[in-house]
């Protein structure tokens, strides 16, 4: 019973938010249908799923609004629901767990996770797991590997102690090619890429959040996973999606791709249709 009323709390906080923006909302297309629908049937159509990924934007308040918004009704329809954040490192997994388990302080958590500046965006998330026993897989590559591989290239992994590999994706790790190198270039503005370095590095930062996943799945092969990490990097179907099909073929992934609308409610169905299974247009103006 108090569990259930810990959950509640959390899933009406978001609520309350919401309430708080009185000229701002939402709307959640499903693309195969080009229809609109609820947050609650979007929740029932990824029965099927092992992985739902939300892409969103980083200042998008409303999109960081809506995934606790999921994240809640997920654990309420699929318990043992885990989270997968791009917002944390693989390397502070001991921390993260140390903070669910509530022996460490919060501001211990946030120094030594290396939380992310607006890391108050992803509270709600970190809280509705720690008062639900969900566990939070911290997904990324830490910096340090990152930055290496920006100035040296990829194979600069290849150097690092065997104890450092443990945070890393398996190696050699895959550039992708085709509609992803594409979109990375035009997203550049055809801006020089340091020899392919910085593309290399978006390739460590998707390897890694997929190895992260499929390494939890495996070991949790009944358990839904809610991925959390800027849009770009599985709109498309591509990113972190394209490499989980190499490390984990067999799981059934959907993707949400949440931006701001601005002037508009509802896609530009000519252009966007590809960019996720479901597309949530936030900001959208009620009148």
């Amino acid at each position: 019973m108090k569990k259930k009323l810990l959950l509640l709390a959390w899933v009406l906080i978001p609520t309350v938010l919401f309430a708080q923006n009185t000229n701002q909302s939402y709307k959640i297309f499903e693309t195969k249908t080009k229809k609109s629908i609820s947050l609650e049937e979007l929740v029932k159509n990824i029965k099927n799923a092992d992985v739902l990924f939300f892409g969103e934007e980083h200042n998008d308040s409303i999109g960081h609004l809506l995934e606790a918004q999921v994240f809640s009704r997920m654990i309420i329809a699929y318990p043992g629901t885990a989270l997968s954040l791009e917002m944390f490192a693989t390397d502070v997994q001991p921390v993260i767990n140390e903070y669910l388990a509530s022996v460490i302080s919060e501001k211990n958590f946030i120094k030594e996770a290396r939380a992310w500046n607006n890391y108050k965006d992803y509270k709600p998330l970190i809280e509705l797991a720690k008062q639900n026993k969900a566990e939070v897989i911290g997904a990324n590559a830490a910096t340090r590997y990152s930055n290496a591989v920006t100035f040296s290239g990829l194979e600069k992994l290849n150097d690092f102690p065997a104890a450092s590999k443990v945070f890393l994706p398996p190696l050699p790790i895959d550039t992708a090619t085709g509609r992803y190198l594409e979109k990375f270039i035009e997203t550049l503005g055809g801006h020089d890429m340091g020899g392919m370095k910085i593309y290399q590095t978006q390739n460590l930062w998707d390897a890694s959040m997929a190895w992260s996943i499929a390494k939890y799945a495996q070991l949790n092969p009944k358990k839904k996973i809610l991925q959390v990490n800027g849009r770009f990097h599985s709109d498309e179907h591509l990113g972190i999606m394209g490499q989980l099909k190499k490390y984990a073929p067999k799981l059934a992934t959907v993707n949400i791709s949440c931006f701001t609308g601005k002037d508009s409610e509802e896609p530009d169905w000519t252009k966007q249709t590809i960019l996720g299974d479901y597309i949530i247009i936030t900001n959208v103006i009620k009148k």
